[in-house]
């Protein structure tokens, strides 16, 4: 089996890639790293695949971000400026391509997934696995941070930390997808 070291050391499933890529459409690729979530449109190419258009949850500070980088506001964030992006590179559409990551529904990866959606990019997709609005905009978090009183200064210590009052949570929210919006539309 030589030649698959991607598949032994569990990075790569060949049978799902050449699926993919044998439809000849460019890949919405969205994956999660311990502390941030990236979204790219990527086409195969023989030599090595070309990344058109990236966006990564870290791009968020420049938009006023500035508390955690991996949940489902800031993966629909990342996804919105990602098919802003991509819009302006005349991609219109795309097939989503998870990896090796584990289908669930309302994850931080249908999260990005919605925020691709709202800006426009067509990806065929069900439309049961996509988070409620709620959960996009960090309403449970503010609503818990209420609920929790003081408590809240030792859960959310880091949000704190970063100057972040988890029960604005929806509101900053929002400040940054205009900014996103009013920068790529």
């Amino acid at each position: 089996m030589k030649g698959f070291k991607r598949k032994k050391q569990g990075k790569t499933d060949y049978k799902q890639r050449l699926r993919l890529i044998s439809s000849g459409k460019i890949r919405l690729v969205i994956r999660k790293t311990n502390k941030n979530v990236i979204v790219q449109f990527i086409e195969y190419a023989p030599k090595g695949d070309l990344i058109k258009v990236s966006s990564h949850t870290n791009e968020l500070k420049k938009y006023g971000w500035n508390g955690s980088r991996r949940n489902s506001y800031c993966a629909y964030l990342a996804g919105l400026l990602a098919g802003l992006k991509a819009i302006k590179k005349d991609i219109p559409s795309a097939i989503l391509d998870i990896g090796l990551n584990k289908s669930i529904k309302g994850s931080i990866l249908y999260a990005a997934l919605k925020g691709v959606l709202d800006s426009g990019v067509n990806v065929p997709h069900s439309k049961d696995i996509l988070p409620k609005e709620e959960r996009i905009k960090g309403q449970q978090v503010a609503e818990y941070a209420k609920k929790i009183g003081e408590e809240k200064n030792k859960r959310f210590s880091g949000y704190l930390k970063n100057k972040v009052n988890p029960e604005e949570i929806p509101k900053l929210f929002e400040v940054v997808k205009k900014k996103i919006l009013e920068k790529w539309k």
